[in-house]
């Protein structure tokens, strides 16, 4: 069985700093790429107001609220509302649009697959950003 003794320091990796990431941009509704994993990107993102009523043919779109109150409103007047802490994934193809409570800035953590444009539709979507 081979010696698999480490026999110096290891060399310290840095973590994700999310709130150092979000203090980089100061824009709203423009996502930022802070990791890749398994094909898909992690990014954060500023909002504040309401976005565009939008759906995601091929993907989930997912949720999770770092600070702020997000509501995602959903078909036939459903609602959902978020919480720092909480998440909420759509389902694929269903229309929704996310937006924030009483104007307020919130910031939260999104994952999509590599690629998959913010708003539903390439035209109109965001740049990817990567930090």
């Amino acid at each position: 069985m081979p010696d698999t003794t480490c026999t110096h320091a290891p060399t310290p990796v840095p973590a994700i700093d999310l709130a150092l990431k979000l203090s980089q941009f100061t824009d709203h509704w423009a996502p930022r790429t802070v990791a890749e994993f398994n094909g898909h990107d992690i990014m954060v993102a500023k909002i504040q107001g309401e976005y565009q009523w939008h759906s995601h043919p091929d993907t989930d779109d997912f949720f999770y609220v770092l600070h702020g109150v997000v509501e995602i409103d959903l078909p036939h007047g459903a609602m959902v509302t978020l919480h720092p802490g909480q998440l909420y994934v759509v389902p694929k193809g269903v229309e929704h649009r996310p937006r924030t409570r009483g104007g307020e800035e919130a910031h939260i953590l999104l994952i999509e697959s590599t690629g998959t444009p913010n708003s539903g539709d390439a035209a109109t979507a965001a740049p990817r950003r990567v930090l």
